[in-house]
């Protein structure tokens, strides 16, 4: 979460505050460990209650006021209203049964992700898959111990969570903010955290349009079952990983992204892989092996006349022209190409990343940014997606997802309450402007009527 929060903070605003982001993260991780030894000894001094008060609040406000459309962005503030509501019950529930459903909820979640990330590690070998099996190993021991009863019967499942959250992402906060408030002037985030670059100094920034870019930027995606055959059916596996046909042959979908007038990028292998079930699994290691010659598609409408039009696409319009076109410069130097590690939907999230860059520090004084984009909803289910993209491979479907989730973060709502409270503020007003007006208008009648008697009586 707090990677991508910086990269869409942009560089200039994490060098202008890095010392209070610094400052927030120690204090932040603090308050994690104090939380977490609180909960140890059976005497909770949080306020669990008033925290579940809380979200049922927001569960509620934020239901009443999304839009009734289906597009992505009022998808997420369902679900988000809905996950809020069955935590917020759980929490003000005093029965002891609610405290056993949140440690189990909490620790089947942590038991998945650590599986999954112990899982992709020990099968794809990515840059960096040692630390991720010791993060997955280290979960489902969180995992274990949120399942057992020892020491407060299930009563701190709650302060146990918060305080571990808060402990890693102040930690991840404090380093981030010290490490790139040493970075050079004028050096993109994206570019410094990509791991797809070729050995290059990264790109430095030159220009930053984040009003109204020339033309659109449109993110391409070819889902797996849609550019498929006749598949056999495999429920979230064809969504975001491949689908397989009736003859045994796997299709992986594909991802492109296109910046009118002149910048495409679509990362494609010069020699097709072979597709076939065996030699799939042999090609989902990220090691040097699996390494192939890469090429670069001209544009969509070559590449569609070659194949298919995409299945699904998102259109951002406020973007950094100048980040994304220096960024592709550099990465379309190296046409290397490898499956899981630099592929068609590698290449378009970290050119996406590239092209929001600062975006969401673009408004706004001192740390009020930062406090909008951390308790952004929408970023969050961005970063959660990006985090399992980065444990496993970046894919067609997760880079869909993901392009939807950023796309519905660079234009937020607002909170469910502040929406409600906006919306009785407006109703108020509405309704102080409709008496004034009828008051007016009955005083003005009874004038008219006034004057009318008054004319008849003298005339007679």
């Amino acid at each position: 979460m707090i990677q991508l929060a910086l990269i869409l903070l942009g560089g200039d605003f994490v060098k202008r505050q890095w010392p209070w982001l610094a400052g927030i993260g120690l204090v932040w991780a603090m308050l994690g460990v104090a939380i977490f030894i609180d909960a140890l000894d059976g005497v909770i001094y949080f306020p669990l209650h008033l925290f579940g008060y809380l979200l049922l609040i927001e569960a509620v406000a934020t239901l009443c006021m999304t839009s009734p459309t289906s597009d992505a962005a009022s998808l997420l503030r369902k679900l988000r209203g809905v996950a809020f509501l069955v935590l917020g019950l759980l929490m003000v529930d005093a029965h002891h049964a609610a405290n056993v459903i949140l440690a189990m909820a909490f620790g089947m979640a942590f038991l998945v992700d650590g599986g999954f990330r112990i899982a992709a590690a020990a099968v794809v070998r990515f840059q960096g898959w040692f630390l991720s099996l010791l993060t997955g190993l280290f979960e489902v021991g969180f995992a274990a111990f949120m399942f057992e009863p020892y020491p407060t019967f299930y009563q701190g499942t709650v302060p146990y969570c918060i305080g571990m959250g808060l402990f890693l992402s102040g930690v991840g906060l404090l380093r981030r903010a010290i490490r790139l408030a040493r970075r050079p002037e004028r050096i993109s985030i994206a570019a410094l955290q990509s791991k797809d670059l070729p050995d290059a100094s990264p790109p430095a920034v030159r220009t930053s349009d984040l009003t109204q870019a020339a033309g659109l930027l449109v993110v391409h995606v070819w889902t797996p079952i849609g550019s498929a055959g006749q598949t056999i059916p495999h429920p979230l596996v064809d969504r975001y990983i491949a689908a397989v046909d009736t003859s045994g042959v796997v299709s992986t979908g594909h991802a492109a992204l296109e910046c009118t007038p002149d910048i495409y990028v679509s990362h494609y292998p010069a020699v097709e892989i072979d597709r076939s079930s065996a030699s799939f699994s042999r090609a989902l290691r990220a090691t040097a092996d699996n390494n192939v010659a890469g090429k670069f598609q001209p544009s969509y409408e070559v590449e569609a006349a070659g194949w298919c039009d995409s299945t699904a696409h998102v259109v951002f319009d406020r973007f950094d022209r100048g980040r994304l076109a220096m960024f592709w410069d550099i990465y379309r130097q190296d046409t290397t190409y490898n499956l899981t590690n630099r592929n068609c939907s590698s290449s378009v999230a970290h050119c996406l990343d590239a092209a929001l860059e600062g975006s969401l520090g673009a408004h706004g004084t001192g740390l009020a940014p930062f406090f909008r984009a951390i308790f952004n909803p929408e970023l969050w289910f961005a970063a959660q997606l990006r985090k399992r993209a980065e444990a496993m491979a970046w894919t067609p479907g997760l880079v869909l997802d993901y392009a939807r989730a950023l796309q519905a973060a660079i234009t937020p709502a607002p909170l469910g309450w502040e929406s409600l409270w906006s919306a009785m503020q407006r109703s108020w007003r509405y309704g102080v402007a409709v008496f004034a007006t009828r008051a007016s208008r009955q005083v003005k009648a009874a004038r008219d009527k006034s004057g009318v008697g008054s004319q008849q009586k003298d005339g007679r």
